[in-house]
């Protein structure tokens, strides 16, 4: 579809009326594939929100019940564990999930009006909803634990924006390739289980060798989960950071989203024939 053509449609009312019906069908989607991924268990969609925060209450436990870790800057521990696990989950989640939507949505691939690319994008804004729920729970554990109120923690809508161009931009290339190499989800899995350890989740930026962090920051995802620190604890605005540093990570973003799309579009035509 055209621009022009794009213009048109918006301004006539069956125009209008068409999109507001794709809207409607894509945010339907949206919901669906939540319930789906729990279908046949007990709590169903529940489970999305229960796994993350059974992990996090494990590691709550372990490190400031069990080993008493001591406070990290001028936080507890735990403070300073999710504000950097909450984001990496959401894009760890957005990843994985995305990776096998050409398969879970098959039988829409092969139907000829449906439009293909929103399925990429109907995982990212399902990873998403969750997420909104553990920055409300984020938020709300700041609060507990005493900690005063700060516009900063608005940045949080900020790097959620960049892991979602991030998302859109895997979800493209791995839904792509799991088409072609059906092992490609497998690797995928063992790719962000490495990836979790090569963020800084578990270790800081402050303490780590000088030499080594300069290759770890290459990780995109070192901008959101230090941002995210940044905006709860440190108190600091994303246009605060080195600018430098800001537009190497929204570069590499926009990296990955346009090799996505690329490699979506130049195997797009396959679909039909391998699914």
């Amino acid at each position: 579809m055209t621009l022009q053509s794009l213009k048109y449609r918006t301004m006539t009312p069956e125009g209008r009326k068409q999109t507001r019906e794709d809207f409607r069908i894509f945010f339907q989607l949206v919901d669906n594939d939540l319930k789906s991924r729990y279908s046949g268990s007990a709590f169903g969609i529940v489970w999305a929100y229960i796994q993350p925060l059974v992990t996090i209450l494990v590691f709550w436990y372990v490190y400031q019940v069990g080993f008493r870790n001591a406070p990290v800057g001028n936080v507890e521990f735990i403070l300073w564990f999710i504000a950097a696990f909450i984001p990496w989950t959401f894009f760890s989640d957005g990843t994985v999930s995305a990776a096998n939507v050409m398969y879970e949505y098959s039988y829409l691939v092969k139907k000829i009006r449906f439009k293909v690319w929103q399925l990429p994008f109907i995982k990212v804004f399902s990873s998403l909803r969750i997420h909104t729920f553990f920055v409300i729970f984020l938020v709300g554990m700041y609060l507990l634990y005493g900690h005063t109120p700060n516009w900063t923690w608005l940045n949080a809508v900020y790097y959620t924006l960049y892991i979602c161009v991030l998302l859109v931009g895997n979800a493209f290339l791995t839904s792509s390739l799991t088409v072609f190499i059906k092992d490609a989800s497998q690797l995928i899995n063992i790719i962000m289980q490495i990836g979790f350890w090569l963020t800084p989740i578990f270790w800081s930026d402050t303490t780590m060798n000088p030499t080594v962090l300069k290759i770890l920051k290459l990780n995109p995802m070192f901008y959101a989960t230090t941002g995210y620190r940044d905006a709860f604890i440190n108190h600091v605005w994303f246009w605060q950071r080195s600018p430098l540093q800001t537009a190497y990570y929204w570069l590499a973003a926009a990296v990955v989203l346009m090799v996505g799309i690329l490699v979506y579009r130049h195997l797009r035509e396959h679909f039909t024939d391998l699914l």
